[in-house]
């Protein structure tokens, strides 16, 4: 059965009561990504969970002493995801957690502890949109090799719920507060040249929503800014906004979240209500907004080489009508 609520402050039916159902959707995993040297190895997403039903509850997964051929390795990990109703909030939440222990990389980069975590609020009103916090999200003694970097978190980058039950990607001052800082990162001038090709297409994105064009997805991140301590002493090493690039190891973006929407069909537009219905009633486009953090991107070169990601959540769902 479908999670419902009921209301009679609508005449959208004709006994004056509309029932709302929700479909929740979470993905929670610890580690992914592929090595291609010193060997080439497809990571699979390790301590994978999700939840995608109209049911919601509440699923984990655990593993420990996890080692990718010495390379890349963690003492422990798990998942969980959780999806229910509030009846005191008249809402649906969405819970997604990842949290990864005792991590090292290619003995450059430690890190004791990595709690990625998003919740998501849908409202039984107004609630095509959701209310998103990142609150429980933490580094927890990061360091290049050895040394220690302070990292400022800004947990409510996003902002507020956009009015009117609009998507953030028409929020004109999150996009080009979001638009700032990705261009001082891809204009940096020492980005490896995948990352910066990456940062150009995140810039291509964030200008075709501000110019109206389309788009579907906007990458900010969590991270106000990041401090090594004693960076001298490693050869190289640059920092710039959540970025950190060290010449023989590569870059790493730190707390990144995609915020976007998945249209059931391409002919959905996220932006407002669909006006048209089957049976000539007024109804929502069923699109997802959806939000995903990773606090680590690691695009590896040198002494390693490959793309890896540790610590990612998701939510997203779907209301009706």
């Amino acid at each position: 059965m479908a999670t419902t609520f009921a209301t009679s402050n609508s005449a959208e039916s004709g006994t004056g009561e509309v029932k709302y159902s929700h479909q929740f959707h979470a993905e929670s995993h610890v580690l992914t990504g592929e090595l291609k040297s010193p060997i080439e190895q497809r990571i699979e997403k390790h301590a994978r969970v999700a939840l995608k039903n109209e049911r919601g509850g509440h699923l984990t997964r655990f593993l420990e002493d996890v080692s990718i051929e010495g390379l890349i390795s963690f003492k422990t990990g798990h998942s969980r995801v959780s999806g229910g109703e509030s009846l005191k909030h008249k809402a649906w939440v969405t819970l997604s957690t990842s949290v990864m222990e005792g991590l090292n990389v290619f003995e450059i980069l430690t890190a004791d502890r990595l709690v990625a975590q998003v919740s998501t609020e849908h409202p039984r009103e107004h609630g095509h949109v959701p209310r998103v916090t990142f609150l429980g999200t933490q580094f927890t003694n990061v360091k290049f090799c050895g040394f220690p970097v302070k990292i400022t978190l800004d947990l409510d980058v996003c902002g507020e719920k956009p009015a009117e039950d609009q998507s953030y990607l028409t929020n004109t001052g999150f996009l080009r507060g979001t638009q700032a800082r990705v261009q001082k990162i891809a204009n940096c001038g020492f980005l490896p040249e995948r990352v910066k090709e990456l940062y150009d297409e995140r810039l291509r994105e964030i200008g075709l929503l501000l110019d109206g064009k389309g788009g579907s997805k906007v990458t900010c991140s969590l991270v106000k800014s990041i401090k090594v301590e004693h960076d001298k002493q490693i050869p190289g090493l640059e920092t710039i906004e959540n970025v950190v690039v060290i010449p023989d190891f590569g870059a790493v973006s730190f707390g990144e979240v995609e915020v976007g929407v998945e249209p059931a069909t391409p002919a959905n537009d996220f932006r407002r209500p669909n006006p048209e219905a089957s049976n000539g009633n007024p109804k929502v486009s069923t699109v997802s907004n959806y939000f995903e953090l990773t606090m680590l991107n690691m695009e590896l070169g040198c002494v390693g080489s490959g793309t890896v990601k540790a610590a990612q959540s998701k939510t997203n769902g779907t209301t009706s009508p």
